[in-house]
């Protein structure tokens, strides 16, 4: 088989099943591990799959902006889990940064009165802390996307490099083993960035249905993130190669 065309069984093979393994590929190709490995090493390069432990994943395409109406009733329970495990690194008198997220919402919902320092681009977030007379706020200011109640732009992007913060808190649209966290949008894309730079240590937090997308914008790659947050759901293949990024990983349990 010339290599042009099992390039094609292989992503051909990786579309209709969603995975499939290096051994399998080796035996209907007829072809060593070795070889199969080199070729999804190049299709991964090209954005045709994404390579996983032991074989590869087919590529999720990218997802629009999604309201915030419909994110806030979209993997309800395993966002709530996140959240309050993420509420468990957080101390007396941190420094924190929560993106707009609804994961950071049900974060700041659940957070407890006590003195802590915040920064969000979160309208949502900046109202929910507001009751909490033992936390300050600094909301970002900027140009208000409807879709997400956040703010974007220059003008938040000049408070978030004015500040430093013990920890930041971001979600993302895609978790891509290669290359990091995306965003759908790139303004927000640019401020997460600057949230992850503005602090110490950064935290991702995605449920299962975020893996293995590679969103329009990317966001950061592995070097820049320290902890990731996820649900039972999330493979354990995923789990074992995003370790292997020297990132801690806590996987939630049912």
């Amino acid at each position: 088989m010339l290599a042009a065309a099992r390039y094609q069984r292989i992503v051909d093979l990786v579309n209709e099943r969603g995975s499939v393994r290096v051994t399998e590929l080796s035996q209907l190709c007829q072809v060593t591990e070795e070889t199969i490995r080199r070729d999804l090493g190049k299709l991964e390069s090209e954005g045709r799959l994404c390579r996983s432990f032991g074989g590869a994943h087919g590529i999720k395409r990218n997802t629009p902006e999604i309201p915030y109406k419909e994110r806030e009733i979209t993997n309800i329970r395993e966002k709530g889990k996140i959240a309050e495990a993420a509420i468990q690194h957080i101390a007396p008198h941190d420094r924190i940064v929560l993106d707009a997220s609804t994961t950071a919402w049900y974060m700041a919902s659940k957070l407890p009165d006590i003195p802590l320092t915040v920064i969000t681009n979160s309208l949502k977030v900046s109202l929910e802390l507001s009751v909490k007379k033992n936390i300050q706020v600094f909301n970002t200011g900027g140009n208000m996307l409807s879709n997400s109640l956040s703010f974007i732009g220059p003008i938040a992007e000049k408070t978030v490099d004015d500040f430093h913060v013990d920890k930041a808190f971001i979600s993302c649209k895609g978790v891509h083993l290669e290359r990091g966290i995306s965003e759908s949008n790139e303004m927000q894309a640019r401020i997460k960035k600057k949230m992850m730079q503005m602090a110490e240590e950064v935290y991702v937090l995605a449920d299962y249905s975020k893996f293995d997308i590679q969103s329009f914008v990317s966001v950061n790659d592995w070097r820049g993130i320290h902890h990731l947050i996820t649900d039972s759901k999330t493979s354990p293949d995923i789990i074992h190669q995003i370790r292997g990024k020297q990132v801690q990983v806590i996987q939630l349990t049912e």
